[in-house]
């Protein structure tokens, strides 16, 4: 398990140095590949280099009436009342949820024996090559490697967010 200090320091340092070509899909699931790169913690000189994919499963509209059926732990059902309130004020309470399925099983990984400048550069090289729209590199913490792989998904939902709720209301659901 990650201290606190451990997640922070992952989170400020993680950087996507390439991401996918194309966004969340609004009207169905989008697989993204990635490949993450993490200096070895405990030798000078490797790399350790991870590659496996996240799923992104098509975003759900909730909209005010769906509040309906969604469980409110700790409070009261009469809070409900609240979004009622909104409504009548005309605020739009529509929102996207997103899911995501980080696919363990399909995570390999291996030791690169240079240094993490050298590692970068050929791993950008390679995806410019490969013109990959779907492959996203980033430099992450190797002991929370997992953190980054996250803080890209997170870092794509808010760039997908606009495009997905323009798609919702092209098409009346907004």
């Amino acid at each position: 398990m990650l201290s606190p200090d451990q997640f922070q320091y992952a989170m400020e340092t993680t950087r996507v140095l390439h991401e996918p070509a194309r966004r969340i899909e609004t009207f169905g699931a989008t697989r993204f590949e990635f490949e993450l790169l993490c200096e070895t913690m405990d030798r000078v000189g490797q790399v350790c280099v991870r590659r496996g994919e996240v799923e992104a499963q098509k975003p759900q509209l909730i909209k005010p009436s769906g509040f309906n059926e969604i469980e409110l732990e700790g409070f009261d059902p009469k809070v409900l009342r609240v979004i009622e309130h909104f409504r009548d004020l005309g605020v739009d309470l529509s929102f996207l949820q997103y899911g995501f399925q980080f696919k363990r099983s399909e995570v390999s990984s291996e030791i690169v024996h240079d240094r993490i400048e050298s590692v970068c550069d050929k791993a950008l090289e390679s995806v410019r090559l490969s013109g990959n729209p779907s492959l996203a590199v980033i430099l992450g913490v190797d002991d929370a490697w997992e953190v980054g792989v996250m803080k890209f998904t997170l870092e794509m939902i808010m760039k997908s967010r606009e495009i997905n709720q323009f798609d919702f209301k092209r098409r009346g659901l907004l």
